[in-house]
């Protein structure tokens, strides 16, 4: 868990996220983590997709180790994610998700719905998914067919 803290983390939210957003912002940092704020900045209407682009671009270009999105139901911006190509998004909204999504899948972004997840679930998510390391073995095959699957179509 050390290494993860020497690497910041990207965070981002649309509209419907925001207040979710600054809120961990701060239980980040009271962990010692450093986080990078990737929008939005205000609780104006903003596109989901950009915000998610901007997230993905921090680990993809090795600004940041783990991101965090947040839109209304968390769905949305998962999908978004999804499209980049090095990213592995997880849409959770239990801790046994939150826990096998980066033991067997090596997650590299969370995303959670804030119109459909209490705050305290998700402080509990997002502790899962930062202490949780990937178990490596039979899955690196599957990983390395899910960035396969990004030169197929």
């Amino acid at each position: 868990m050390a290494e993860l803290k020497q690497s910041p983390i990207a965070i981002g939210s649309d509209h419907a996220g925001y207040e979710y957003k600054n809120i961990l912002i701060e239980w980040l940092q009271d962990r010692g983590y450093e986080v990078l704020d990737c929008g939005c900045y205000s609780s104006n209407s903003v596109d989901y997709p950009d915000i998610a682009k901007k997230v993905c671009q921090q680990i993809n270009g090795g600004q940041a180790s783990r991101g965090i999105l947040i839109c209304g139901t968390g769905i949305g911006i998962s999908m978004a994610a999804n499209k980049i190509r090095g990213i592995r998004a997880a849409h959770c909204t239990d801790c046994y998700s939150a826990k096998f999504t980066r033991l067997h899948n090596d997650a590299n972004v969370i995303c959670f719905g804030a119109r459909v997840l209490g705050v305290g679930v998700v402080e509990e998510l997002l502790e899962v998914f930062l202490t949780t390391e990937f178990e490596g073995g039979r899955h690196i095959t599957r990983i390395e067919k899910l960035d396969q699957l990004c030169d197929s179509n």
